[in-house]
């Protein structure tokens, strides 16, 4: 198993524990049902991608540079994607008017980074013996 890969994952797992119920308990009254669908999207694709993290971690010993390149394309995306999305939901909140044009392209960015991550993993699949 990878280490750095484990605690990359138990780091954003813990997170996204935290930021759901931070939305669910304390947000609830403050963000609007707009903003809270964001801010859970944010925490859904963070927990799926911290498990797909773990995944990674059991094929790690094989030292394929493949496996290396999803978990750090699944670790950027999830701080692109999930973060730009925590921002985009607190925006008003936290008075980022004109931060929300530049963070609209940086969750789509977040997103490509899933999606390599992904591929990643099927080719080092693949590419096993």
């Amino acid at each position: 198993m990878n280490k750095r890969i484990i605690i990359s994952a138990a780091f954003f797992g813990a997170l996204a524990v935290i930021f759901g119920a931070f939305g669910a308990h304390a947000l609830k009254n403050i963000l609007s049902p707009y903003g809270l669908e964001i801010w859970n999207k944010g925490v859904q694709y963070q927990f799926y991608h911290t498990f797909a993290l773990l995944f990674l971690s059991t094929f790690a010993r094989y030292r394929n540079s493949l496996i290396n390149f999803a978990s750090y394309c699944f670790t950027f995306g999830i701080i692109l994607f999930s973060g730009s999305l925590y921002l985009l939901a607190l925006r008003e909140q936290l008075n980022l008017g004109g931060l929300a044009s530049i963070l609209g392209p940086i969750t789509p960015i977040g997103g490509l980074l899933f999606i390599l991550g992904w591929i990643g993993l099927l080719l080092a699949a693949v590419r096993d013996k």
